[in-house]
């Protein structure tokens, strides 16, 4: 698939996470913290929602995110939409009556690189808990002072890739640390669960941890 549709998809899935994801499940149990399901991600509590592909699912009803809104999915489902208030200054940018359009292969290959970096995570840090956070739209954990996590893409780099970075940059000198936050490779270049698991663990030993 092309990189023009990977990226309206992955707006269109950034949009519906934080808007209709995060921001009611903010208002109604104080989290903004998203998480990986099969297939996509999904809210951690209540409203119980998830995005499976290119479909927003709710309560047995299944939403197609190709040619909609928020507002019109909102409207469906019966909540407010709306980002979290007050706690971030990015996100999205979508307002709630812009069309969004998620392409079914592009959003399950962002679904596919979200279950990739949970279980490449779990296998680094198996005390550690992947969120999805809804700001920047990537999965990650903080370990010692570093952030390790999957990006489905980004200004930085329009396809998904694995990142390592340091809270303090000072530390992140030489090869391995080709990016202005740190480390940076695409989940393409790096190819599946093992070999992001890996590039996680070179970081963490780079930075002095274990493993």
């Amino acid at each position: 698939m092309d990189s023009e549709t990977v990226v309206r998809t992955r707006r269109a899935l950034h949009a519906v996470a934080e808007t209709l994801l995060a921001g009611p499940q903010h208002r109604t149990s104080g989290t903004i913290r998203l998480q990986a399901c099969p297939g996509g991600f999904a809210t951690r509590s209540e409203p119980w929602l998830r995005v499976v592909g290119a479909e927003l699912v709710a309560a047995g009803r299944f939403l197609s995110l190709e040619r909609t809104t928020c507002a019109a999915l909102a409207a469906e489902l019966g909540v407010a939409v709306g980002a979290p208030a007050g706690l971030y200054q990015d996100g999205a940018g979508v307002g709630g009556e812009e069309v969004i359009d998620a392409d079914p292969a592009a959003a399950a290959w962002l679904a596919r690189c979200f279950a990739i970096g949970d279980a490449a995570l779990r296998g680094t840090f198996p005390d550690a808990d992947p969120v999805i956070w809804p700001e920047h739209f990537d999965i990650a954990v903080t370990v010692d002072a570093a952030n390790y996590g999957v990006s489905p893409g980004d200004g930085f780099q329009p396809e998904p890739y694995a990142y390592v970075g340091p809270h303090d940059l000072q530390h992140g000198r030489g090869e391995f640390w080709n990016a202005p936050f740190g480390a940076a490779r695409t989940i393409r270049e790096l190819g599946g669960v093992g070999a992001v698991a890996d590039f996680f663990g070179r970081g963490r030993h780079l930075l002095g941890g274990t493993g």
